[in-house]
């Protein structure tokens, strides 16, 4: 009597604390984009337009060493997307030119998959000195390599800018923080399903940031993915209104 006692008074608690339960999974973030006039990126992201657009704030990942903290905003456009990041910092740790190993250094990321139905998304990498690493990711079972924009000009260029907090863009300077105000042209991201989007059109995404000051590493995601930032079926969703 007196065990069936305590195993009832154990179930009780187990369930009321959901000792003994796997947890529950943690919901992907949704974040609803808003449509916009086309208008130009400065770095500062001082464009009227941002006003309609809600911050959504990046998670320090497992070990981060700095207590800085991250932002964006998304909007779209009938020919682009456009991406505003906001990073508190105290020194800029980038030395790295364009196409070369971004993430290795002080970087922001953004990652597109626009269509469920493909293993295939884009990956953009911009650092604080404004230097950039447009790729599109084939991801098979796990193997993934990036590919370069071919005929990466005119209309199929990415416009960005970025801005330094407190300081001034240059390698090793002390800084408050930095910017970068970023427009994805829908022709570079051709010919990939459910591009471009209209009202209704969910994508795939996450935004990620890494900083190296001080030989430490922290890393943020705005999804939470595992070790490797190419999870991509752990990502968020835009929802474009």
């Amino acid at each position: 009597m007196k065990s069936r006692f305590l195993l009832a008074i154990f179930s009780v608690l187990a369930g009321a604390t959901g000792f003994g339960q796997a947890p529950e999974p943690a919901a992907r973030p949704e974040l609803h984009v808003q449509p916009t006039a086309d208008f130009e990126v400065t770095g500062k992201g001082t464009a009227d337009a941002w006003q309609k657009a809600e911050w959504q704030p990046l998670q320090r990942r497992t070990g981060a060493s700095h207590p800085y903290e991250t932002r964006v905003k998304v909007l779209y456009s009938m020919k682009g997307l456009y991406v505003l990041m906001e990073a508190t910092d105290k020194k800029i740790t980038a030395t790295r030119k364009d196409f070369e190993n971004l993430w290795e250094e002080d970087v922001f990321e953004v990652f597109l998959w626009p269509d469920e139905r493909d293993a295939l998304y884009f990956e953009y990498e911009i650092s604080p000195l404004n230097f950039e690493l447009p790729i599109l990711v084939p991801n098979v079972e796990g193997k993934f390599m990036g590919w370069r924009p071919w005929h990466y000009e005119g209309q199929r260029k990415i416009r960005k800018a970025t801005s330094a907090v407190g300081g001034t863009l240059k390698s090793g300077a002390s800084v408050r923080g930095w910017n970068a105000e970023i427009f994805i042209p829908y022709e570079l991201l051709a010919p990939l399903r459910s591009v471009p989007p209209k009202a209704g059109t969910r994508w795939r995404a996450n935004f990620y940031r890494v900083d190296y000051d001080d030989d430490k590493t922290t890393s943020w995601d705005w999804a939470r993915v595992g070790p490797s930032f190419h999870e991509f079926k752990k990502f968020g969703t835009l929802i474009f209104e």
